[in-house]
């Protein structure tokens, strides 16, 4: 028996991913270029805001979605929102960076914690977390990979 989706009884979702701009791609060698990347992006933001920066295979930048915006200490985190962009982008791998308004980029206990949730869902979906970065005032940023605390 064959089941016709178009029956408007049945409820059909289309996803579609749209890329906003098109920009030339950016090779993310190393914490040094995410973090340039990341500032371009959240360097004078007012609140925190967390962003995934989405990478193809060869490490070729494919796109970043801003997966949070919170209030001036903090933003929610929720893994689904982080990933769910990389899914639709069919990244191979990801790396987020979120700012702290005060300008004091030292990660704090819930920053740790959302790199060992993000670490988790990513290993999961088959989706690698390659680093995690706090960017603060201009030029002071922390990466979580250059703390060891992810491969």
């Amino acid at each position: 028996m064959r089941h016709d989706l178009s029956h408007p009884e049945f409820p059909v979702i289309r996803v579609q991913l749209v890329r906003e701009s098109s920009e030339r791609r950016e090779t993310i060698s190393g914490p040094a270029k995410a973090t340039e990347v990341a500032e371009h992006f959240l360097g004078l933001c007012d609140r925190e805001q967390l962003i995934v920066l989405m990478l193809t295979a060869k490490n070729d930048l494919i796109g970043v979605h801003v997966a949070s915006i919170g209030n001036l200490t903090s933003a929610i985190v929720c893994p689904r929102e982080v990933f769910k962009a990389a899914i639709l982008a069919n990244a191979c791998s990801i790396i987020v960076a979120h700012n702290h308004p005060s300008g004091d980029p030292e990660p704090s206990p819930e920053d740790y914690e959302v790199t060992r949730t993000l670490k988790a869902a990513g290993k999961l979906l088959g989706i690698p977390l390659e680093d995690h970065i706090v960017i603060g005032s201009p030029g002071r940023h922390v990466s979580f990979r250059d703390l060891g605390e992810l491969p």
